[in-house]
C-alpha cells in the first residue's frame, strides 16, 4: 500500500519498506516503498522516439538544457538503471540485515509482531495522511513547475514542503495521544493481552513520530528527484538502516541475545523497549537530516512558505483526492491482514509453531522485495520524471516504449527470482535467520515459498502503473487497487478460516500474488486503451514466456537438488549455506542456458551491458 510503498523509495520507516505500487499493501523492512518515491531518473536514460523537448527555465529565467540522452534506448536505459540499482542494492542489503539483527535480538515470534504492528503504524497514518499523493502525484507537478515557472519551480517546492511539514506535525501529535487506539485497531489479539498491549504501544509512541520525518525525506527527495538528482533517496536510507543494526546490536550487547534469552513481551525490561524505541526514531530523523546537503548541493534553498492559494497546490490536491481513496482501500487491506496474520501467529506459536506470524510475512516480504526494489523500480523511476515531459509533448509512442522496455527488461530477473524463490526459500531463510530457532526460520521460508509466484505480477503493475501516473491519472490506479485490495483481504480471509494456524501465513502471502495477477489484467486492458490500443503485448507477452519456460526447469533442478543435499547434510546454517550455494548454481546455471537457446533479446542486451563494464 506501496507503505511502498515502497515509494521512499518511499522508504520507510524504522522496520520496514514501503512496497512499490505508491501505496503499501504491506510494510517491510529498509525502506520503502515503496513505492514511496524512488530514486528518480539520472539523465542517462535514452531518448527512444528522439522527440525534441522544451528547456527546463532555471532561476533567472535562462533555459537549463535538458539531461543529455546518451546511448540507444535500451543501453542507455540499462546504464542508467544500474546506476541506481547500485544504491538501492545496498540499502536493501544494508535493510535486510537489519532484519537478521533483529531476529537475532528479539527473536520472530510475539515480540517482534509487537514491535511490527508498532512501526506499521507510521507507515499507514503517514500514507493516509498525503504520502500516497506526494508520490503518485507531485513528480509530475514539480516537473510542471520547473519547466513553467521562472524561479525553476523552487517556490512551488518550498510550498509543498511547507504544507507537509504542517500536516505531518500536527498528526504526529495527534497519533501519539491516541496511539492505544491505534494499536487496538491493527491488532486485537495484541491489545487482548495486557503484557503485550502494554509493550507494543510503548513501542508506537517512539515510532509514530517517524512519520514526520519520513515524510520530509520524501519530499526532500521528490524534489530532488524532479531536478535529476537521485543520490540522496538512494544512499540516505542506508544510515537508517546502520542505525537500527547499531540498536539492535546494543539490545544484544546489554541482553544477550534471543536465542539465549527468549526475551519476550512479559520480560522485556523498559529500558530494553526504550533502546529499541529510540533507535527506530533516530534512525529516520538521520535519515531524513542527511537530504540537507544534496540540497545545498542542488543549489535549493528551503524556505517556509505560507501562501499556499493561488500557485497549484490545489488542482494537486484535487488530483490527489484519488490517490487517498486508493490508500484507503489498500489500508483496509494491510488491516485485515495484519489482524489475520497476527492471530494466525499467536495460534501457531501455542501449537509449537515460531515463525508463522506477522513478523515471518514482513521478513519474507522484504526478501522477495529485492528484485524489485533493486531492478523494476531502478528501471521505472528512471524513466517517470520523462514520461510526464512526453505527455506534455502528446508523444504517445515513446510512453508505449517506455511501458515496453521497462517490462521486457525487468522480467530478464523478475522471472527467475519468482521461480528461485519457489525453488530455494527455505534454505534461504534457514541461513539467513540461523539466528533465530530453527522452527521460526523454516517458516519463514515457507512463507517466502508462498511469495515467489506473486513477483512477476506485483513487478508488472508497478510498471503499467506508472503510465497512468505519468499522465497525472490517479483516478484509475484507484479503481486497480479497490480490486487488488478486495481479493487480497478476501483470500487471505478465507485462508485463515481453511488453513490450519501454521500455514495460514504462507496463504496470505500467495493471496498478495493472487491479488495482483487479477488487478493486473485491469490494468493493462485500460492502459492499452489509453495509448490507442496498442501496448506492445505480443512482444512482451513472448518474452515472459520465454523467460518462464527456462525458470521453470531450472527452478525444478535447483529445488531438487537442494532438496536432496538438505536431506543429506540438514538444514543448520553449515548445512543450508552450501544446499543453497548448489541449488542456486543450477537454477541459474540452466536458466542462463535455455534463455540463451531461446534467444531472449534482453538477456543478451543485459549481458552484454556487463561485458562492456567489465572490458571484455
Amino acid at each position: 500500500m506501496n507503505a511502498q510503498g515502497r515509494e521512499n523509495d518511499g522508504r520507510g520507516q524504522g522496520g520496514h519498506v514501503l512496497p512499490d505500487d505508491t501505496v503499501p499493501l504491506r510494510p517491510d523492512l529498509g525502506n520503502h516503498h515503496a513505492t514511496t518515491s524512488r530514486e528518480a531518473y539520472d539523465g542517462g536514460v535514452a531518448n527512444p522516439a528522439g522527440e525534441q523537448r522544451a528547456p527546463i527555465p532555471s532561476r533567472a529565467g535562462e533555459p537549463i538544457p535538458e539531461p543529455k540522452w546518451s546511448g540507444s534506448g535500451a543501453s542507455g536505459l540499462l546504464k542508467s538503471s544500474a546506476v541506481m540499482a547500485a544504491g538501492i542494492f545496498v540499502s536493501r542489503i544494508t535493510g535486510f540485515l537489519r532484519t537478521l539483527v533483529m531476529a537475532a535480538a528479539i527473536g520472530v515470534s510475539t515480540l517482534n509482531d509487537s514491535y511490527q504492528v508498532a512501526n506499521v503504524l507510521p507507515t499507514m497514518v503517514y500514507i493516509l495522511v498525503g504520502g500516497g499523493a506526494l508520490n503518485a502525484v507531485f513528480v509530475p507537478q514539480l516537473v510542471r513547475a520547473m519547466k513553467q515557472d521562472d524561479d525553476g519551480g523552487d517556490a512551488y517546492a518550498n510550498r509543498l514542503i511547507t504544507l507537509v511539514m504542517v500536516v505531518l506535525g500536527s498528526v504526529t501529535v495527534l497519533c501519539v495521544l491516541a496511539a492505544p487506539l491505534l494499536v487496538h485497531m491493527m491488532s486485537p489479539d495484541i491489545a487482548a493481552d495486557p503484557r503485550r498491549m502494554a509493550v507494543t504501544v510503548a513501542f508506537a509512541r517512539y515510532c509514530l513520530p517517524t512519520m514526520f520525518f519520513m515524510g520530509a525525506h520524501v519530499v526532500l527527495g521528490q524534489i530532488l528527484n524532479a531536478r535529476g538528482r537521485f543520490g540522496a533517496m538512494m544512499w540516505t536510507p542506508v544510515l537508517n538502516n546502520i542505525l537500527i543494526i547499531a540498536t539492535f546490536g546494543g539490545f544484544i550487547w546489554a541482553f544477550g541475545g534471543f536465542t539465549d534469552s527468549r526475551v519476550g513481551p512479559a520480560t522485556i525490561t523498559p529500558e530494553g523497549v526504550r533502546l529499541l524505541g529510540l533507535g527506530t526514531l533516530l534512525g529516520l530523523t538521520v535519515q531524513a537530516l542527511a537530504m540537507l546537503p544534496y540540497l545545498r548541493d542542488a543549489r535549493f534553498r528551503l524556505r517556509p512558505r505560507f501562501d499556499f492559494r493561488g500557485h497549484g497546490l490545489g488542482r494537486a490536491m484535487g488530483l490527489a483526492k484519488w490517490t487517498l481513496l486508493f490508500v484507503l482501500a489498500n489500508q483496509a487491506a494491510l488491516t485485515v491482514v495484519t489482524q489475520l496474520a497476527t492471530k494466525a501467529g499467536s495460534l501457531a506459536e501455542r501449537a509449537g509453531y515460531s515463525g508463522s506470524g506477522i513478523t515471518a510475512y514482513n521478513y519474507a516480504l522484504l526478501l522477495w522485495q529485492m528484485p524489485q526494489a533493486i531492478i523494476t523500480v531502478s528501471v521505472m523511476t528512471a524513466v517517470l520524471p520523462r514520461m510526464s515531459r512526453a505527455v506534455q509533448d502528446e508523444n504517445v509512442a515513446a510512453i508505449r516504449e517506455d511501458i515496453s522496455h521497462g517490462l521486457r527488461t525487468s522480467a530478464v530477473a523478475i522471472v527467475p527470482c519468482a521461480f528461485a524463490f519457489l525453488a530455494l526459500g527455505v534454505p534461504m531463510a534457514t541461513l539467513l535467520y540461523a539466528g533465530t530457532d530453527a522452527e521460526g526460520a523454516r517458516g519463514i521460508g515457507y512463507v517466502l515459498m508462498a511469495f515467489g509466484p506473486g513477483l512477476i505480477p506485483y513487478s508488472v503493475q508497478y510498471v503499467v502503473l506508472r503510465g497512468f501516473y505519468a499522465y497525472e491519472d490517479t483516478k484509475t490506479p484507484f479503481y486497480n487497487t479497490v480490486i487488488v485490495a478486495a481479493v487480497n483481504a478476501a483470500a487471505s480471509g478465507a485462508c485463515f478460516v481453511l488453513l490450519p494456524a501454521r500455514w495460514a501465513v504462507a496463504g496470505m502471502a500467495a493471496s498478495y500474488g493472487l491479488a495482483y495477477a487479477v488487478g493486473v489484467g485491469t490494468a493493462w486492458r485500460r492502459l492499452r486503451r489509453r495509448l490507442g490500443g496498442d501496448l506492445d503485448g505480443s512482444r512482451v507477452l513472448r518474452t515472459y514466456a520465454r523467460l518462464s519456460a527456462a525458470a521453470i526447469p531450472a527452478a525444478l533442478a535447483g529445488g531438487g537438488v537442494a532438496y536432496a543435499l538438505t536431506r543429506a547434510v540438514g538444514s543448520g546454517a553449515l548445512g543450508s549455506l552450501v544446499t543453497l550455494l548448489a541449488g542456486g548454481c543450477v537454477l541459474l546455471g540452466v536458466f542462463v542456458l535455455l534463455a540463451h537457446w531461446m534467444r531472449v533479446a534482453e538477456l543478451s542486451a543485459m549481458v552484454g551491458m556487463v561485458r562492456g563494464r567489465l572490458g571484455r
